[in-house]
């Protein structure tokens, strides 16, 4: 059911309101960075314990990497069957699994046993296997993400959507002024750790969220239509802003613009001249009505061959699996034919290695003492509130009563696995420290875990079962 368009005298006002927040977030942040240049970080530390020697034979390196895949799987499986139980997304269990195998509780509890089913020796591996397991996923939530809700929906929605963003991503780059001589190294400039920051922060994980409502029968209603074309635009607006800060972390100093001029171009090549092409080829597999080896091995060299032109510009491969999946249309039977054949091997035998992997680089153990579990606790309350707030008075301000815009504000606050990506991609930078890295963890489990009891306790059962009337109603 669409969202009624509103007056062309509120349309002007929202987009005034819209053109302000922006000039005032971009002002604000150039205000922070004034501040945050002239901190000093403390010097980087050795090398992380992490960066494992490899196997001495290759024999040796299989062996373990089986075991390590089937103790993974078997541990996201249960974990994840145990979270659905207790009305939480699967996917919240399954980052758990691969944190309890890490050093964080199976490290420390039964060092011998962790060392024998997780070896650091197996590290590199699960890392490659991971990060083909992400590649993949995030071609899924391309093909998954719904492009006419990005042109469908009123202005008020996209600007929802992007107070949903500015709003945690000033308060982190704000948070960043404290943070950077404290969990930072002096090696990692500050313009890039508070832009990291920030967008760590702004992060929705549109596809747990679309479980939520679907578990919930609110993905028809007109608040779950708005909140899936927020964080739909809040996906392509947060990997944007990614992609610019990345291109930023690995250029050489002088070839920022370089990077971000390839990007440009990249992105143009894919709009104008690959998209025709994959709408051609949707259209044509559509009329043959059936999924070949020889079609799949052309989704795949497209999929490669966009990955790799992102990672050669320096940006990242998930950026180009992403972009490539969504030109092609939700609704188009290329899409339902590649996700069902795709769909259980990444999610059940990739998706895990990446948990595990993720777990063996966190170390809650880092986090040590009153103050850093206060700055823990002031790094989930920043994103919290941002998001939150962000989202839910920008809702109020477009016509949404109080009680469904802090409902609007708990769904955007849904990070998931979308904010353990880019989390990742921080330590791999060395934008984030391995404690740094260890808290803003925590805070993507507290936030995803807290949507749906709070969501609960929100809203009555009369408002849900409205919601869920209202979704059948404008489904049939």
């Amino acid at each position: 059911m669409d969202v009624t368009s509103p007056p062309r005298s509120h349309r002007g006002r929202t987009l005034l309101g819209y053109l302000a927040m922006v000039a005032a977030a971009v002002g604000a942040f150039l205000l922070i960075r004034s501040y945050g240049l002239g901190l000093q970080a403390p010097d980087p530390g050795p090398a992380s314990a992490f960066a494992a020697k490899t196997p001495k034979s290759s024999s040796d390196a299989l062996m373990h990497v089986l075991v390590a895949l089937i103790v993974v799987i078997l541990a996201a499986r249960a974990l994840g069957a145990l979270f659905t139980l207790l009305r939480q997304p699967a996917v919240i269990g399954e980052v758990v699994a691969g944190i309890m195998l890490g050093p964080s509780l199976l490290g420390r509890v039964a060092p011998g046993v962790s060392a024998y089913l997780l070896p650091l020796q197996v590290a590199p591996f699960l890392g490659v296997i991971s990060q083909v397991g992400v590649i993949l996923y995030m071609f899924l939530v391309g093909l998954e993400l719904n492009t006419a809700l990005l042109r469908s929906r009123t202005h008020a929605s996209i600007a929802v959507s992007h107070a949903s963003i500015l709003t945690p991503f000033l308060m982190g780059a704000g948070l960043a002024l404290y943070l950077y001589p404290k969990l930072s190294s002096s090696d990692v400039p500050f313009t890039v750790f508070a832009l990291f920051m920030g967008v760590s922060m702004s992060v929705t994980a549109f596809p747990v969220l679309a479980r939520i409502l679907t578990d919930r029968k609110m993905q028809r209603s007109r608040l779950g239509a708005i909140a899936l074309a927020c964080a739909a635009v809040d996906d392509v607006t947060a990997w944007c802003l990614l992609a610019f800060v990345v291109s930023m972390a690995k250029a050489q100093p002088g070839h920022v613009f370089l990077t971000v001029g390839l990007t440009g171009a990249y992105i143009a090549v894919m709009l104008l001249v690959v998209r025709p092409g994959v709408t051609w080829f949707v259209r044509w597999h559509d009329r043959r009505g059936e999924l070949r080896q020889s079609t799949m091995a052309v989704v795949f060299v497209g999929l490669l061959l966009s990955a790799l032109a992102t990672e050669s510009i320096g940006i990242h491969a998930l950026f180009g699996a992403f972009l490539l999946g969504a030109m092609v249309p939700q609704d188009s039977k290329l899409a339902e034919d590649v996700i069902a054949k795709l769909e259980d091997i990444v999610v059940v035998l990739l998706l895990p290695a990446f948990f595990a992997f993720t777990g063996m680089r966190t170390q809650i153990g880092l986090v040590s003492g009153v103050d850093q579990w206060l700055v823990c606790g002031a790094i989930v309350l920043c994103a919290s509130v941002g998001k939150f707030g962000g989202s839910a008075v920008a809702a109020r301000l477009t016509g949404l009563d109080w009680r469904q815009s802090s409902a609007l504000g708990v769904l955007m606050n849904t990070r998931g696995l979308m904010e353990l990506i880019v989390l990742n991609v921080g330590l791999d930078l060395g934008v984030l420290s391995p404690t740094l890295f260890a808290m803003m963890v925590i805070m993507a489990l507290l936030t995803t875990f807290a949507t749906t009891p709070v969501l609960h306790l929100l809203m009555s059962r009369e408002e849900r079962q409205a919601l869920v009337q209202e979704g059948v109603t404008s489904g049939s």
